[in-house]
């Protein structure tokens, strides 16, 4: 992991306060063209012009993502007060976390487009986050990596809640969709500690091969390959977006030693976890098909 010394490299925090002239920012540009961003429009108005040709206007009270596929400029009218975050993978990957809710974020962090929020209860309950983060950069003597992760992390529970999350993954689902998303949830708190699949049946009230037939039914896979690919794929986002050493990445997935995570993934991808690596490093910004393609591949 980057230190925090080296925090602006990854992560960016502006305030615009009122002025009397029209601006424009660019916010895909230099160091921040893979970067996340979230703008909270205070008060004014402004405008998004996507390099699709797409104009979106903008009024206060807002709140809005982008992630980096939303690639546009920001217009802001003369007496528009704004602030811009924006954090990079590395960041989001330690924001997003590994608990119950992390699945969801990760889904809500791969969207392609522009998610805004005018409600004002929302908009009040993030200002306060959006604008400590902008402090905790501004302040070279404690810009702090995990405080800033923190400050994204509710910035993303707020906007996930906001925008209906948990009640939309609780609608339509039977009894069999429940079971398999109380899995998936149980997974994602879970997959780090390497437990057998009959500790998740027995969790769930279900017999080892009911969780099986589950599985396979809805998604053509037993109950431990989707375990294995959601270790699998936490290992390539680590080893494509943090700085962390093989060692560090194998501590962090509950792996017993180095060497054992080497063979386990090695056996499911073909490769090392350095050659992953590597090849993750030489095409960064590329599309790449042997690389991980976003967190919501699993499952």
């Amino acid at each position: 992991m980057a230190t925090d010394g080296g925090i602006h490299h990854y992560a960016r925090g502006e305030w615009y306060a009122p002025s009397l002239s029209h601006r424009r920012i660019r916010f895909q540009k230099g160091l921040y063209a893979h970067f996340h961003h979230f703008l909270l429009l205070g008060e004014g108005r402004g405008e998004l012009h996507f390099d699709n040709g797409e104009d979106r206007p903008l009024h206060a009270p807002l709140i809005a993502f982008l992630p980096p596929q939303a690639r546009c400029d920001l217009s802001i009218a003369a007496g528009t007060a704004a602030h811009l975050v924006g954090v990079s993978a590395q960041i989001m990957v330690d924001a997003i976390g590994d608990k119950v809710e992390s699945y969801s974020l990760r889904i809500f962090t791969e969207q392609r487009k522009l998610v805004e929020a005018a409600d004002p209860l929302l908009v009040a309950e993030v200002a306060p986050l959006v604008t400590g983060f902008v402090r905790e950069l501004g302040d070279p003597a404690r810009s702090s990596w995990m405080v800033a992760a923190a400050y994204i992390r509710l910035v993303l529970m707020a906007l996930w809640r906001g925008r209906g999350g948990e009640r939309g993954e609780e609608r339509g689902q039977g009894e069999t969709g429940s079971i398999l998303q109380r899995y998936r949830q149980l997974v994602e708190a879970g997959f780090r500690n390497h437990r057998p699949i009959s500790d998740y049946a027995a969790e769930l009230g279900v017999t080892t091969d009911r969780l099986h037939s589950i599985c396979q039914r809805a998604l053509g896979r037993s109950p431990i390959q989707l375990l294995h690919e959601r270790v699998v794929q936490e290992a390539k986002l680590r080893l494509e977006r943090s700085a962390r050493n093989i060692q560090e990445i194998s501590d962090s997935l509950g792996f017993r030693d180095p060497t054992y995570f080497s063979h386990f993934f090695k056996r499911k991808t073909g490769l090392s976890p350095a050659g992953y690596r590597e090849i993750a490093r030489a095409s960064a910004g590329s599309e790449n098909s042997m690389l991980s393609s976003g967190y919501a591949d699993w499952p």
